[in-house]
């Protein structure tokens, strides 16, 4: 069975209605350090049969960003990454100052085969992004999430 996802895509309309904006995560650890276009994403993570995604999804932006996601979380429905995992995605209105970011740790053995462990922050950047440089930044099976967003904001 594909490995199941749920996350949060934080958004905000700063002044006009054409200036949406989402926040997005961008991986931490040695295979992401130098790849930048297609690898942010929303703030998610994965979760067990047991638990339901809107739950694992407000954990998971928690855990990643150090605030609660508080507010109403709307369906965003679910996607499928090109390695096979599956997303489940929810829309949410907020604010959230970058500066304010801690990021959590994950621990794995680097270099590869050196039978060292290392700590390094599960995500290494949170950044604000207008739609159209959003795109260009996002994994792009998560593309379909903004343009849910968009289109849940048009027929309000």
């Amino acid at each position: 069975m594909a490995k199941q996802s749920a996350g949060i895509l934080l958004y905000r309309v700063p002044g006009r209605a054409d200036s949406l904006q989402v926040l997005l995560v961008h991986p931490g650890g040695p295979y992401w350090a130098r790849k930048d276009a297609g690898a942010w994403s929303i703030s998610k993570g994965e979760y067990e049969a047991n638990e339901e995604p809107l739950a694992a999804a407000k954990r998971e932006f928690a855990e990643e960003l150090g605030i609660p996601a508080e507010g109403t979380c709307v369906p965003l429905g679910e996607i499928a990454q090109a390695g096979g995992k599956h997303v489940t995605g929810f829309a949410l209105e907020g604010d959230f100052d970058p500066e304010r970011f801690r990021p959590g740790l994950f621990e794995m053995e680097w270099p590869p085969k050196s039978g060292r462990r290392q700590s390094f922050p599960e995500v290494d950047r949170v950044q604000w992004f207008g739609l159209a440089e959003a795109r260009m930044k996002i994994n792009p099976a998560q593309i379909a999430f903004l343009e849910r967003l968009q289109e849940l904001l048009r027929n309000g």
